[in-house]
């Protein structure tokens, strides 16, 4: 999610945007003010304070009309996607700055201290934004605030307007020159190893005025701040099936889990086989992922196409570190990618201890919304991921 230090996007009135788009899709004035039932001079108007807001023109007054500038026609598309998740001419942004900030601190106090809104403003908002679209937003629970089924779809739409308006702002600053903003993304474990820090670091390099915001978490933790806009792509192993149709998943290379344990591990002492047999993996304790992720159903499959159950699980954990220590102090085993642990196999602290069986691998891509239309900085990052991905496919 790009996020342009010029300008607020809550500083947009809606009204003006739409009265943008319709002289955009109409091609002119009289006809823009008929499709939004405004006069010419409230039409005119607007556009002017919009200009004005966004230092830039948006069309050039000709005889034959309204003629859409480089900027305009980079807006259009925004706009029109931010009018649709929006769903209502009646919803201003006024009430759409409050009603997310209270659904996303839960309480009016704590939004109020956010936003610098005092809370009787925010009630009125939310209130006005409940009757214009004549639906309850928000319900009591004992002393404090959840937002009803309609509420809950209402946030994501109202965040997914509100990232296509980040976006206009930071290809309208690109247009002007200027490199403003912070791309987000969700980091999942295996791209947090060495795949991200790579591609973070030389984009840095070339555009060093872009913040960087890694969400780290699960695909479970991530899957639904991908859906309301929060971040703006995800990274990590995808998941076969896909979360839905809302979600596009794009490989990017294969990653080759291993069978890691303690360096001294009881299985490390003949290795002149090529590692032990899954009868024997299967006579120690391991540490594995929660069912569900990709990693755990992997694990599941050795030891059934070696014709045994998987054995009981003591210890369920994701988290590298945790699962670091637990090896470095046990005769646990668990199955990761060498990425992911190369200090401690180079440190000789961990060992790898057998090859993965033979097409046991993870995909590791790009998840994002249907849809989307990154932006040049976002594509720029997706593209260095895709030509490093290509270089450790070659």
């Amino acid at each position: 999610m790009l996020i342009n230090s010029l300008m607020d996007v809550t500083q947009f009135n809606l009204r003006h945007l739409n009265a943008a788009l319709q002289i955009f899709d109409r091609g002119s004035i009289s006809a823009a003010a008929q499709a939004v039932n405004l006069t010419q001079p409230a039409i005119t108007q607007g556009l002017a304070k919009l200009e004005t807001q966004l230092a830039i023109m948006l069309f050039e007054r000709t005889s034959a009309g309204m003629q859409a500038t480089e900027a305009m026609d980079l807006l259009a598309p925004r706009i029109t996607a931010a009018l649709e998740s929006i769903g209502s001419s009646r919803v201003t942004m006024a009430q759409m700055r409050a009603f997310l900030a209270v659904a996303e601190y839960g309480s009016y106090p704590l939004a109020s201290a956010s936003t610098g809104l005092a809370p009787p403003t925010l009630h009125r908002a939310v209130n006005d934004l409940g009757l214009a679209l004549k639906r309850s937003l928000f319900e009591r629970r004992g002393k404090g605030l959840s937002l009803t089924v309609y509420g809950r779809r209402l946030v994501r739409s109202l965040r997914l307007a509100r990232t296509e308006l980040i976006a206009a702002l930071s290809e309208i600053s690109a247009l002007k020159g200027s490199e403003v903003g912070e791309i987000s993304i969700g980091a999942m474990p295996l791209s947090r190893a060495r795949f991200l820090p790579h591609i973070v670091g030389q984009f840095y390099r070339e555009h060093p005025e872009i913040r960087i915001k890694i969400v780290e978490g699960s695909h479970a933790e991530l899957i639904e701040p991908l859906r309301d806009g929060e971040v703006d792509f995800l990274i990590g192993a995808l998941r076969d099936p896909g979360p839905g149709d809302d979600v596009q998943q794009k490989a990017l290379f294969e990653d080759q889990p291993v069978v890691i344990a303690r360096a001294g591990h009881p299985l490390t002492v003949d290795q002149s086989s090529g590692g032990p047999a899954i009868k024997d993996l299967s006579q120690y304790p391991w540490i594995i992922a929660a069912p569900g992720t990709p990693l755990r159903g992997q694990w599941q499959d050795m030891f059934r196409h070696g014709g045994l159950e998987p054995p009981v699980i003591p210890i369920e954990c994701g988290s590298v570190i945790t699962i670091r220590q637990i090896l470095m102090e046990s005769d646990f085993l668990t199955l990761l990618s060498p990425d992911q642990v190369a200090v401690e196999l180079e440190a000789n602290w961990l060992v790898t201890i057998g090859e993965g069986p033979q097409g046991l691998k993870r995909t590791i891509g790009i998840s994002t919304r249907t849809g989307w239309r990154p932006t040049m900085l976002q594509l720029q990052f997706i593209d260095m991921m895709h030509q490093y991905a290509t270089g450790m496919n070659s």
